[in-house]
C-alpha cells in the first residue's frame, strides 16, 4: 500500500512539473504582449506631451497628462526588470529564489494602471495570479521555503530603484515644470 501512494506521489510530482512549463510559456508572452501595449502607450503619450515643453506654467491639466506618461514608463521599465527575472529561469528550484518577490511587484504596476491603461491592468492581476501557482506548486516540488521578509524587501528595492529612474528621467525632460510639487509621488 505504501508503495502506491509514493508511486502516486512522484506521479504527482511529475504531473506537477509538467504543468509548469507551459504556464512559465504564457505567462512570458503574457508579460511580452503588456510590455508591447505599454511601449506603444508611452510612444504616444511622450508625442501628446511634447507640446507641454513650450508651457513655462504649472497648469494642472498639463501635469496630470505628465503624470500619466510617468506612471506608464515606471509600469514598462518595472515589466523589463521582471521580464529580465522570468528569462533567468532555467531550472524549477530557481522559481521559488527569484519568483516571490515578482507577485507583489505585478499587483503594484497593476493597481498604477488601473485608470491609465485598463486592460494591461487586469493582465497584470492575471499574471499575478499565475506567477504565484507557478510559485506554489514548484515550491511544493522542490520542498522550497520562503522569506516573505526578503521578498518583500527585494519588492521594495526593485520598486524604488525604477522610480527613482523613471523620476530622473521624467525631471529632466519636463525641467521646467515643477511636476512633483502639484501632483506629488
Amino acid at each position: 500500500m505504501g508503495g502506491q501512494y509514493s508511486l502516486s506521489l512522484d506521479s504527482a510530482k511529475i504531473s506537477q512539473t509538467q504543468t509548469i512549463v507551459p504556464r512559465l510559456d504564457y505567462s512570458n508572452n503574457l508579460i511580452s504582449q503588456i510590455i508591447q501595449v505599454l511601449k506603444n502607450k508611452k510612444a504616444l503619450l511622450k508625442k501628446s506631451n511634447k507640446q507641454l515643453l513650450q508651457y513655462e506654467d504649472n497648469d494642472l491639466i498639463c501635469l496630470r497628462a505628465i503624470d500619466v506618461e510617468r506612471r506608464v514608463s515606471y509600469s514598462l521599465e518595472t515589466l523589463y526588470q521582471i521580464q529580465k527575472k522570468m528569462e533567468l529561469i532555467s531550472r524549477i528550484d530557481a522559481i521559488p529564489k527569484l519568483f516571490p518577490s515578482i507577485v507583489p511587484v505585478l499587483r503594484t504596476i497593476s493597481a498604477q494602471l488601473v485608470d491609465v491603461e485598463p486592460e494591461s491592468s487586469q493582465k497584470l492581476s492575471e499574471l499575478s495570479v499565475h506567477l504565484g501557482s507557478i510559485v506554489l506548486d514548484s515550491a511544493a516540488i522542490t520542498k522550497a521555503q520562503f522569506d516573505f521578509v526578503q521578498s518583500s524587501h527585494e519588492s521594495s528595492t526593485l520598486l524604488d530603484e525604477v522610480k527613482l529612474m523613471v523620476d530622473s528621467k521624467i525631471n529632466k525632460q519636463y525641467a521646467h515644470l515643477d511636476f512633483f510639487a502639484v501632483v506629488g509621488n
